[in-house]
């Protein structure tokens, strides 16, 4: 069986800043486009079968960036849409909501954890009769990689709090071991 390798798109000026960007479409920054490319090698090792991605640019161009063909838009593998959050940082939100953690309070006019999950279940049940032939690779975004990575594990939606926020310009590989998924690799630069 193959690997499910997960890249984070590359920085953004927006990832820079912790402000949280769903569905704006902010480019790549000069760093984030150097870090795609460096992936390159160690995705053309992995030879994937099929690769899928956000269709925001800063998605796409990593995965041009990076040396990946054949690229399919997927609106599945979209940022969570964080509705009046948008653009905000943690800290900015905490002024107005001082406890507030959105792996347990979700956010305002925007999606709700459960539907993010509901996505990244969907990409899931599309990718894996792909592994059966060969690695599949998805570009995506930070908080819905996490999200995704512990819907393969098994594990209910709020577990992605748990995972480290994946760097921009990194991997992750998701395989099984013993007929069981696991998390191989995180935050491979």
């Amino acid at each position: 069986m193959g690997e499910l390798i997960v890249i984070r798109h590359g920085q953004t000026e927006w990832s820079l800043s912790g402000r949280h960007a769903g569905r704006t479409d902010v480019p790549l920054t000069a760093a984030g486009e150097a870090s795609a490319r460096a992936l390159a090698p160690r995705l053309a090792e992995r030879r994937p079968v099929a690769v899928f991605s956000s269709p925001l640019s800063r998605a796409m161009r990593t995965a041009e960036l990076a040396g990946l063909t054949g690229v399919t838009p997927d609106p599945d593998l979209l940022e969570w849409n964080y509705g009046t959050y948008e653009g905000l940082t943690a800290e900015q939100i905490q002024q107005s909501c001082p406890e507030w953690d959105l792996w347990r309070d979700g956010v305002v006019g925007g999606e709700q954890l459960h539907q993010v999950a509901a996505r990244t279940d969907a990409a899931l049940d599309r990718i894996r009769p792909l592994l059966a032939v060969g690695n599949v690779a998805v570009v995506a975004h930070g908080h819905l990689a996490r999200i995704l990575t512990v819907r393969w594990l098994g594990l209910p939606p709020s577990a992605a709090g748990l995972l480290g926020h994946p760097h921009p310009g990194t991997l992750a590989a998701l395989s099984t071991e013993d007929g069981r998924p696991i998390l191989a690799a995180w935050n491979v630069p």
